[in-house]
């Protein structure tokens, strides 16, 4: 019997979401002491071998930190160059990937912290929070019984 969590049935798994951020640091503190990840690992690859996978022009100065949350990895990946684009602010119907989505135990105490950790509450409500985090990206934030209720 195949395992949900780790095999589809069909050869596909999941490994990860990776999101490119400008300050590797601040985003590493945001997830881990707002929303409870642990770093996993960290990786730093040669240019010439990271930049013509990644379609990125040398100097490429690639450093990704997996961060872990139960089965859940999301990766940041920084790239210690010059000539980074500036980091979009994307809005919510823009095609592609547009938020993560995360219940949290504690809604309002883990929505009062967002500031103090780099994010911009965007939207609030004792339901759920849309907020930013120190690169922009959108996270939205569940009560717990969110979650519970997919089971």
């Amino acid at each position: 019997m195949s395992d949900p969590e780790t095999n589809t049935g069909d050869g596909a798994v999941v490994n990860h979401v990776g999101q490119c951020v400008t300050d590797l640091v601040a985003s590493q503190h945001f997830y881990v002491e707002l929303l409870g990840f642990e770093v996993d690992r960290s990786l730093t690859l040669p240019d010439e071998i990271v930049g013509p996978f990644l379609d990125v022009e040398p100097p490429v100065g690639m450093t990704a930190v997996y961060l872990r949350r139960g089965a859940f990895v999301l990766e940041l990946i920084h790239f210690d160059r010059p000539g980074n684009p500036d980091a979009p602010v994307r809005p919510f119907n823009e095609p592609g990937l547009t938020h993560l989505s995360i219940s949290v135990s504690d809604l309002e105490d883990v929505v009062g912290r967002v500031a103090e950790l780099g994010g911009t509450v965007l939207r609030s409500s004792s339901q759920a929070a849309i907020v930013r985090d120190p690169n922009g990206q959108l996270v939205e934030l569940l009560p717990m019984s969110y979650r519970d209720g997919l089971g």
